[in-house]
């Protein structure tokens, strides 16, 4: 199983989000609505994938992108982040913090799926195609 923490202030947008990566055929998904409280979720328990949010109190994507870089046991966790931040030096700062990939809201499942098995692998299929 494939643990995802999706990180958005937006309750919608967790659902969202968490609707299309099971419809994609991911579970393990655990929602946080800032960046502090990833964090600390992160560090209580195995993740393998971030989605988050640029835009967010308390601890904004990039500061918590940032933190996690620094952080040994976090350093090398798939970072992919979901946003309406969408300048080219808004895209470019993320990818120096060490993002993996970066999704311009608004956005489609297929895109979303995409990204995700990029960066985790896409989900075993049963025959007949279903994950």
């Amino acid at each position: 199983m494939t643990r995802i923490l999706v990180v958005d202030d937006s309750p919608t947008m967790r659902r969202i989000i968490a609707t299309n990566l099971k419809s994609a055929g991911f579970d393990g998904i655990d929602e946080a609505e800032d960046g502090r409280v990833a964090l600390i979720k992160m560090l209580r328990s195995t993740v393998d994938l971030l989605i988050v949010d640029w835009a967010m109190p308390e601890m904004t994507g990039l500061e918590l992108l940032r933190a996690l870089r620094s952080a040994p046991s976090l350093r090398d966790l798939p970072v992919l982040m979901i946003t309406g931040v969408g300048a080219e030096e808004d895209i470019r700062e993320a990818l120096e913090a060490g993002v993996n990939a970066y999704i311009i809201k608004p956005f489609d499942a297929d895109t979303l799926a995409e990204k995700v098995n990029d960066l985790v692998g896409p989900r075993p299929t049963v025959p007949g195609g279903r994950p």
